[in-house]
Formats: structure tokens, C-alpha cells, sequence
């Protein structure tokens, strides 16, 4: 299997031992990414509407360094601080994607890194 690290300085750097992305067999494999703006390295000001269009923004750009984009998605998982916050994010969330929209996991989970309210990972082909 031929493996690809993708790194772009236009979404945050790790803060742990893995990469932004991996290309593998033509598939992009992104590592979760929270609201983080590069340009800071602090999160964005706001809520869950917010956040959620700084982490789409920063998968975006993981995706564009790897050559592809937002349309080639075939799975994303979710990951929310609250269940509550559902309904903003997916309305943040709507305007990154067109039909075919991608299969998609959404979980409530107790914690996320640094606090983040969303934390989101995708899948994309090439």
C-alpha cells in the first residue's frame, strides 16, 4: 500500500502524534479537526455555528492540499460536545456539502480537545 502524509499550514498543526491527513489508494483519510484558526492558533470567537464553520473550513483546506475538495467527501463522522447543538451545526454544516451529501455519524461524546463544542473527521476520494 502506497501511503501519503498530507500537511497544509492553512488548517492547525497536530497537537499530537498524527498526521492532518493520510492518502492512501487514493483515498483521503482526515484526522478530526476542531475550531482552531491557523492564522491564531485559538479557536474562533463564537458558538457552535462558529466553530462549526472554522472546523469545515480547516477540512477544506486539509482536503485542497490533497488535491481534491469538499465535493469528493463520501463520510463524515460528528462529534459534538452537546446534542443540543445538533440542529446549528447542521445548518453550518448544510452549506459545505451538495447532493449527494455523504454518509454521515453524528455522536454526542463527553470531551473534546481543548474544549472544542465540534470536532469533525471526512472521508474523500479522489
Amino acid at each position: 500500500m502506497n501511503m501519503k502524509v498530507i500537511s497544509t499550514a492553512s488548517a492547525p498543526t497536530a497537537i499530537g502524534p498524527y498526521s492532518q491527513a493520510i492518502e492512501a489508494n487514493g483515498m483521503i483519510f482526515c484526522s478530526g479537526q476542531i475550531p482552531i484558526d491557523p492564522s491564531t492558533g485559538a479557536f474562533v470567537e463564537g458558538g457552535i455555528s462558529e466553530q462549526t464553520k472554522q472546523v469545515l473550513t480547516n477540512v477544506s483546506h486539509v482536503l485542497a492540499a490533497a488535491g481534491t475538495d469538499m465535493s469528493h467527501v463520501v463520510k463524515t463522522t460528528v462529534f459534538l460536545n452537546d446534542m443540543s447543538d445538533f440542529a446549528a451545526m447542521n445548518e453550518v454544516y448544510a452549506t459545505f456539502f451538495a447532493q449527494p451529501f455523504p454518509a454521515r455519524s453524528a455522536v454526542a461524546v463527553k470531551a473534546l480537545p481543548k474544549g472544542a463544542l465540534v470536532e469533525i473527521e471526512v472521508l474523500a476520494v479522489k
